[in-house]
């Protein structure tokens, strides 16, 4: 028995979509269009402009947010939830609640990462371990934001 079949015996019926191999592959893929946006803010807020790096990941975030949301409604849930700019907009805000969780992980995990743990990864003299452990972070938020976003946003549960 695959991997699949394992889950699909312990997810309830309401929820299979959830694992479906190609939604969680196209989240996966936006997934890493919103971490080299995050991570891109990042860097240049971090070391072009010396600002510090818990504002420079907040706005990192914030930035793929509006990214991701734009390329999930587009590809990965096209064709879910009703149309037109009210519909449209109402799903945009409810995203960025619904991935409030997932900020809130992500950042408490970059917090531990970057302000609690000692780690220094020095490259050409400059410390970069603020840019290296955001993907760690995001990894962990993208779990939490795929079952959020699946299930409260786009309530792929509801059509079937």
């Amino acid at each position: 028995m695959d991997i699949e079949q394992q889950v699909r015996r312990v997810v309830p019926d309401r929820f299979e979509s959830l694992v479906s191999g190609v939604r969680f592959g196209q989240f996966v893929s936006v997934g890493v269009v919103g971490a080299i946006s995050d991570n891109t803010v990042l860097a240049v807020l971090g070391l072009a402009f010396g600002v510090s790096d818990m504002w420079a990941k907040a706005a990192g975030v914030e930035t793929a947010i509006l990214v991701m949301f734009l390329v999930n409604e587009h590809w990965t849930f096209a064709g879910q939830g009703d149309t037109g700019r009210r519909s449209f907009a109402k799903r945009l805000g409810k995203s960025h609640l619904v991935r409030s969780g997932g900020v809130a992980v992500q950042l408490a995990v970059y917090w531990l990462l970057t302000q609690w743990l000692t780690v220094e990864l020095v490259v050409a003299g400059t410390d970069l371990w603020f840019i290296a452990a955001s993907p760690l972070a995001i990894g962990v938020a993208m779990l939490v934001n795929y079952v959020a976003e699946s299930i409260f946003t786009w309530q792929v549960h509801a059509d079937e």
